[in-house]
């Protein structure tokens, strides 16, 4: 058997195999692992360990329905205004929204506003729904 019809003969398992492993990758990019963003281990790590605050991004609406537990609701809309926000600016963030959005647009805010220790939770809450973290609603 030579390779050439060993392609030849199995070439719908290698597009399967190759759509398979696409479809995997696009999941990843999707939940925002790909782009740098924390794993719920990674921030409920850093919230235990170095006393992190979360930050959600997200309305009030989306925040009473659902948010990480012992998170504070500062809207995107009202970062600027450092309301909610802690004062000590070298205490680590973890910043949330649904998705990861909006949580890194927010997190490229308060970096601007000199917040020192700024990470964006990977996913955002539906990552942290996934693996079944306490979730709080209002």
């Amino acid at each position: 058997m030579n390779s050439t019809s060993y392609v030849a003969d199995n070439w719908y398992w290698m597009v399967a195999a190759g759509a398979s492993g696409a479809l995997l990758l696009w999941q990843q990019i999707q939940a925002g692992v790909a782009s740098g963003g924390l794993s719920p281990s990674a921030a409920v790590q850093l919230i235990n360990r170095e006393k992190a605050q979360v930050i959600d991004v997200c309305e009030a609406a989306e925040f009473a329905a659902a948010h990480v537990a012992g998170a504070k609701n500062v809207p995107l809309g009202e970062i600027g205004s450092a309301k909610g926000l802690p004062n000590n600016k070298k205490i680590p963030l973890v910043v949330v929204c649904a998705t990861g959005a909006r949580a890194s647009k927010a997190a490229a805010k308060l970096r601007e506003l000199g917040h020192e220790n700024v990470q964006v939770l990977g996913g955002g809450l539906k990552a942290w729904r996934e693996a079944n973290l306490p979730i709080d609603k209002a």
